[in-house]
């Protein structure tokens, strides 16, 4: 496969309602879509950073950046038979794991295209649909006050539409409350996590040990979003499994989380780790050690989900996804027909390639920069 053109785009997407994480109430995601040409072949990538550098170091304009000035710049009429080929021409950039996700994931769906097969099936998958969890951020009044009611609202909300588990977003001084009344609501049955977002440290350990009474399937990066060594020091004082998400951003990383006993499962998200080619060497990385793993979500656009969809469909994914359908964050979304949500879960197309058609007219609308190299 050679890459004989790239359009690169920087898309803002309204979401439906804020939402707010333990760092950031966000009202619009930023993302840049790839277009990748080869032959008389497209295929489609998704660098889903947001506006601001604060879930990592990168952000949207940073990756539309790299992407330009030096991505397209090693790969442009570059043959590429093999995910491991493309990361070997891109391996001399440092960091920018977003950007580099990008390529990657229009990489992989030409080289399914090609080969005839349907993403998932090019990876190895083996699901035919995916267990889709919800992600709940910190829910507000009108006043702007957090409320535990309208936060009980939406979890009955999505439950009402088959949603498989439940995470809820938490912060110092709104993390036993929230959960107390959801169990008191919901009951201990409902499959339930929480996610930190880098907002605790060791000095926090009582709080989460009070959590531990809760029975959590996981608690989700407690600690710095950099950190390995402190999150193995409370994994050690708590019951609860510890998730490792933003400290995870390469394959070593993952390998000595798990030597140090950091964390007893790991969010795969295969842009944060620069690409499907990475997230399952991840991946079968913990399967040999018998570890877990579950695909978070960065808000992307439905392109962005159609590659996670993929990805989560290979066997050692053992928990919902962050994935969702797509009415679920987006007014509008850049594919048709748009993901649905069957029975809590999403299905796992068979059509070669990322399986849903890209829709140029909403995407055309949606861009505010584009550029074409060749």
């Amino acid at each position: 496969m050679k890459i004989d053109e790239l359009e690169l785009r920087y898309v803002t997407l309204d979401l439906l309602e804020p939402f707010e994480t333990s760092f950031e109430r966000e009202t619009r995601m930023h993302t840049v879509i790839v277009k990748l040409t080869s032959g008389d072949r497209i295929a489609w990538g998704e660098g889903p950073a947001w506006r601001e550098p604060l879930y990592s170091a990168e952000t949207a304009g940073t990756v539309y950046l790299v992407l330009k000035e030096h991505i397209a710049p090693r790969v442009l009429g570059k043959a590429v038979e093999s995910l491991a080929e493309l990361h070997e021409l891109i391996a001399g950039i440092r960091g920018n794991y977003m950007a580099k996700g990008a390529i990657d994931t229009a990489v992989a769906t030409m080289l399914a295209l090609e080969r005839g097969q349907s993403l998932a099936a090019f990876l190895g998958g083996t699901r035919k649909k995916v267990a889709s969890g919800v992600s709940v951020g910190i829910q507000r009044d009108d006043e702007g006050e957090i409320s535990i009611d309208l936060l009980l609202k939406a979890v009955a909300g999505f439950l009402d539409k088959g949603y498989r588990r439940i995470k809820i977003k938490i912060k110092p001084g709104y993390d036993l409350e929230p959960v107390t009344e959801i169990r008191k609501a919901f009951g201990d049955d409902l499959p339930l996590q929480v996610d930190a977002n880098s907002a605790y440290s060791l000095a926090d350990a009582d709080v989460f040990r009070t959590l531990d009474g809760f029975g959590l399937l996981l608690i989700e990066q407690p600690l710095a979003y950099h950190d390995i060594i402190d999150h193995a020091k409370l994994q050690k004082q708590i019951e609860t499994p510890i998730c490792l998400d933003e400290s995870i951003k390469s394959f070593d990383d993952a390998r000595h989380a798990l030597d140090l006993g950091s964390c007893r499962i790991i969010n795969i998200k295969h842009t944060r780790v620069a690409g499907l080619y990475h997230a399952v060497r991840i991946h079968d990385f913990c399967a040999e050690h018998g570890v877990p793993v579950w695909c978070g979500g960065m808000l992307e656009s439905a392109i962005g989900q159609c590659h996670g969809i993929a990805m989560a469909s290979l066997p050692n994914f053992a928990l919902a996804a962050d994935l969702a359908p797509s009415e679920r964050y987006f007014p509008r979304d850049l594919i048709h027909p748009w993901i649905p949500l069957v029975d809590g879960y999403l299905e796992v197309p068979t059509e070669p390639g990322l399986g849903f058609d890209v829709d140029e007219t909403a995407l055309e609308e949606l861009t505010s920069e584009k550029l074409t190299l060749r």
